[in-house]
């Protein structure tokens, strides 16, 4: 049974590839509209009512994030299976380049976002005078510890944290009060997150090199090699962060990660079959 397992997930059957995509990309959607609403349960907290239109697009740059990636997924659905052996109009070519900018776009804006909040905390203020989280209880904000937002109320200030020292993670807003303990995790988050997108920048990269690689009827050399090590060092990180998120608690960032990989092993599958296609014709010839 082993051995037919493995047999099937390094050389599926067409059959089996297109099932497993459709289970794979149906999960990617369902972990998108939970971003969604994790995003806007969030921005209850750091929102308000003079927020400009960046501040709103960095409260939602994971849903944006997510958007542009599941974009560029359906491209490379088309582009390594649908469209693999059929020549584009130059207006069908065209569109799908806007369409790809357009996502490359949203993903640098993903980087900004988590750049100007690790800005934010690196400057995060102590709160002088302060010694007790519910001295700051009539002051409207909100406490967090690991990326859980609580209203601060005089009935849970002295459970939330036990601490004597206090900042303020947003200024000049002042709306988000931390310990220096969730300070701390906060900022392992953030490079976190950082780290992520840029490794899967890099293996978005890697794709593309390979799909115009394949595009231009080249199917084998040192190229390939080059690429696969490549990933399989930028795949080894990205297990890394799942890691950390379990390790924090955050499951949904993991099962989110895990399904991303799952993902582009889909397109993996789909970019080896093409090119064992043109290898065959190659040969053929």
């Amino acid at each position: 049974m082993f051995n037919a397992m493995m047999t099937r997930l390094t050389n599926p059957s067409p059959e089996f590839r297109q099932g497993l995509k459709l289970v794979v990309y149906s999960l990617l959607l369902i972990n998108f509209a939970l971003y969604i609403r994790n995003d806007w349960v969030i921005s209850g907290h750091t929102l308000h009512a003079g927020s400009t239109l960046l501040e709103w697009t960095r409260a939602f740059a994971v849903t944006i994030d997510e958007s542009a990636w599941i974009i560029l997924l359906v491209l490379f659905e088309m582009e390594t299976y649908l469209l693999a052996d059929n020549a584009l109009s130059r207006k069908q070519s065209m569109f799908m380049q806007l369409v790809r900018i357009i996502c490359y776009i949203s993903l640098a804006h993903t980087l900004y976002a988590y750049t100007v909040y690790l800005q934010e905390l690196n400057s995060a203020v102590l709160i002088d005078g302060v010694s007790n989280l519910c001295q700051l209880v009539s002051k409207d904000l909100s406490y967090a510890y690991n990326l859980v937002y609580t209203d601060l109320t005089a009935d849970n200030c002295a459970a939330l944290s036990t601490a004597n020292q206090f900042y303020y993670i947003d200024p000049p807003k002042f709306f988000i009060v931390q310990d220096g303990a969730g300070l701390g995790i906060e900022l392992e988050l953030a490079w976190v997150d950082l780290i992520e997108a840029i490794v899967w920048l890099l293996i978005l990269f890697t794709i593309e090199v390979a799909v115009w690689l394949q595009d231009g009827n080249i199917s084998e050399g040192v190229a390939f090699r080059v690429l696969a090590r490549i990933k399989l060092f930028l795949y080894s990180l990205l297990w890394m962060a799942i890691i950390y998120w379990l390790y924090r608690g955050h499951y949904m960032f993991a099962w989110d990660e895990l399904v991303w990989i799952a993902g582009f092993v889909a397109i993996e599958m789909n970019m080896r079959a093409w090119r064992k296609e043109l290898i065959e014709a190659n040969q053929a010839a």
